[in-house]
């Protein structure tokens, strides 16, 4: 649940920015312009990500993993609503944009810190041979997120004409934020520490400085992590993002593009979980590298689907890509956290994984709506996604997996009342 809120907050700057920002803080812009401004603004949060990563698996390493989870939620919702609150380019001038990419940049930050404590307070609480089944439920948090912030938009959307929408019904999705941060808070605050980072704990194992021992002792792994990251990154926003501006030039209204990307995402959910289910019995590396060569294979049908003008035709051609990510998505989660032993795990996987996501996803939106409108063609879209995911799965290969401190299930010490009576034949 505090993934999903997370993520909402994350992607309904994403849905804004392809829809009104370009008009609400760049109008002197013209609309390509104004789209790649605002998408630009997109971009912001990524370059935060791997600054959040490090500050707050320090302390995720060091304090523990809840009041770090408490914290970046805190942190994302406040900057959420305050964007609702950014008076428009008209009223204020230049100052909007610039509080508008300064709170981007805090949401980043947040996001940032976010991802690698949910992942590893599932994992870490997770039956050996099931944490593929259970992490993946987290991952299924990022389309939650997704898909509560495009019903949001479509429900407003479909309440107000168009100038109400672009004047203030825009702003509505960010300030629900503030209703669902507090049922997040009342869920984070009741969560029991993570049984991993107790034992560490206890055994006095707390690294003092995890930033210095992930660079001194665990390069090759953060950057193997990184490059893995890059193709599911790189495959979502292509999706979520630039397909929600691309199709509004190929003939779709915004209200069928959110219903394309909200159904998609329904199945990425399902999916999701069957393939983290999957990564416990056949192996993380296995079911994440065959869905990185899947995605590169089925790019080409979804950019080709978008000319058909049909919304079935797209809506399939979507769930085709995304079942490949899926595979990526359900498993990432475990994988790579099972890449760092338990003192600077959560470091490792957030640097990590944050720097794939800003490698791939802070510039894929930009780059290819500026390469479809240079060309006029979507094939530099089939080369950039597939490109990608290829790197990835090759990255993914040298990735070394570490089996992580066990959880709750299997502790490292009895208590009294688990010894056994030595009268008794424990055979």
């Amino acid at each position: 649940m505090g993934t999903t809120i997370e993520y909402y907050d994350f992607f309904i700057y994403g849905t804004a920015a392809a829809l009104v920002f370009g008009t609400v803080f760049f109008p002197n812009s013209d609309p390509v312009t104004g789209t790649l401004l605002s998408l630009a603004t997109f971009g912001v949060a990524f370059v935060a990500r791997p600054l959040g990563g490090v500050v707050f698996g320090h302390f995720g390493d060091r304090v523990g993993r809840k009041v770090t989870l408490v914290t970046t939620l805190v942190m994302m919702g406040t900057a959420t609503v305050a964007i609702g609150l950014i008076p428009s380019y008209a009223t204020i001038g230049i100052a909007a944009p610039i509080l508008l990419v300064v709170l981007r940049f805090i949401q980043g930050i947040a996001l940032g810190g976010e991802y690698g404590g949910a992942v590893l307070m599932t994992v870490e609480h997770s039956p050996k041979g099931k944490r593929g089944f259970y992490s993946s439920w987290v991952q299924t948090g990022a389309q939650c997120g997704l898909i509560v912030a495009n019903v949001v938009f479509l429900v407003v959307g479909a309440l107000m004409n168009d100038a109400a929408f672009l004047s203030w019904g825009w702003r509505v999705p960010f300030w629900i934020s503030s209703l669902l941060v507090i049922l997040g808070l009342i869920i984070r605050l009741r969560l029991e520490e993570s049984p991993a980072f107790e034992s560490l704990q206890k055994a006095h194992d707390i690294a003092p400085a995890p930033v210095l021992v992930v660079l001194r002792r665990h390069k090759m792994a953060v950057l193997l992590i990184a490059g893995a990251a890059v193709g599911n990154s790189v495959t979502f926003y292509s999706a979520t993002v630039f397909g929600l501006a691309y199709g509004s030039t190929r003939g779709f209204t915004r209200n069928e593009m959110l219903v394309v990307i909200i159904a998609a995402a329904v199945w990425v959910i399902a999916a999701s979980i069957l393939f983290g289910a999957l990564s416990d019995r056949f192996g993380r590396k296995q079911i994440f590298i065959t869905g990185n060569i899947a995605i590169a294979v089925t790019a080409y049908g979804w950019i080709r689907a978008f000319d058909t003008e049909n919304q079935a035709v797209v809506l399939l051609a979507y769930l085709a890509m995304l079942t490949g990510y899926s595979m990526t998505w359900g498993s990432i989660g475990v994988f790579f956290a099972e890449a760092f032993d338990g003192a600077v795990r959560y470091t490792g996987l957030s640097i990590g994984f944050t720097l794939g996501v800003i490698l791939g996803g802070a510039v894929t939106p930009l780059v290819l709506t500026k390469l479809v409108a240079n060309t006029g063609s979507g094939m530099p879209v089939v080369l950039w996604v597939s490109a990608s995911t290829l790197i990835s799965a090759l990255c993914a290969l040298w990735v070394r997996e570490i089996d992580p401190p066990s959880g709750r299930t299997v502790t490292s010490t009895r208590t009294r009342s688990d010894t056994p009576h030595p009268s008794i034949d424990t055979k």
